[in-house]
């Protein structure tokens, strides 16, 4: 599966703040001085939130996709040490790429209060 079609799967679940906090995980595993046990961590939480079978289902409303964003913001604070400024700008950057202008001024603050 293509990166821009799963992180629009991604979007789809769970909207704008899902997406970003996935794509801090993925550029922050791409860095080389990241341990394995945190690349660990990241391969764990990505391949949960795209894996067909959830703990909480997606169909549930609202409650559905809070087991994704939890799961995703813990794997973000046990790895925040290894996100740096050029991993936001990169996220940022690949964002905006993948929903050019279907991102709203509000969705970019929620983004910016991510890390």
């Amino acid at each position: 599966m293509k990166k821009s079609m799963l992180l629009k799967r991604i979007l789809q679940k769970g909207g704008v703040r899902l997406v970003y906090t996935a794509l801090l995980l993925f550029y922050a595993f791409r860095r080389k001085d990241v341990p394995s046990w945190a690349k660990a961590i990241v391969i764990g939480v990505i391949g949960y939130l795209v894996s067909p079978i959830d703990a909480i289902p997606d169909l549930t409303p609202i409650i559905g996709y809070t087991d994704d964003l939890g799961l995703l913001s813990y794997a973000l604070v046990m790895i925040a040490g290894y996100i740096n400024e050029d991993v936001r700008k990169n996220a940022r950057q690949r964002l905006y790429k993948i929903l050019g202008n279907d991102i709203r001024a509000s969705d970019m603050e929620a983004v910016e209060k991510v890390l």
